[in-house]
């Protein structure tokens, strides 16, 4: 399997990570009788702290998914990993890493980290473009 392959699949298995992390707070707040299931805004603006967090960063990860993902299988249908592979892991490292910052804080400080993250896979998914369309 290339690490394209692999990454696409793990940026699909971090998703499903961080949305199964807020089933489980979800859940845990409606067994507790701190909430009714049919209560919670599916923006998570109504929660606070790390739901708050949780929400937002599982949201950032199937935003961004249907633009990773759409490079990624191109190059896979394509057969030409060879252009994504060596930057795949990074990729999804840097996902990973802006979910993971996301859930620490959103501190000023943080986002700005966070914001790092993000244009370390703007970057990457940049690239991979111009190298697809063999403009470099």
């Amino acid at each position: 399997m290339s690490a394209t392959a692999v990454t696409l699949l793990g940026f699909v298995a971090w998703g499903l990570v961080l949305l199964m992390s807020l089933g489980t707070l979800r859940s845990a707040m409606v067994m507790g009788g701190k909430r009714a299931a049919n209560s919670f805004a599916a923006s998570g603006e109504d929660l606070e702290g790390l739901g708050k967090r949780l929400t937002r960063a599982h949201a950032n990860c199937y935003e961004f998914l249907p633009l990773a993902g759409v490079v990624m299988l191109y190059a896979i249908a394509t057969g030409q990993t060879a252009i994504t592979d060596p930057l795949a892991y990074l990729f999804l490292a840097a996902r990973i890493a802006q979910s993971v910052t996301h859930l620490i804080s959103t501190s000023s400080t943080f986002v700005l980290i966070r914001f790092g993250f993000f244009g370390v896979q703007l970057a990457i998914l940049i690239w991979w473009l111009l190298k697809l369309f063999g403009a470099l």
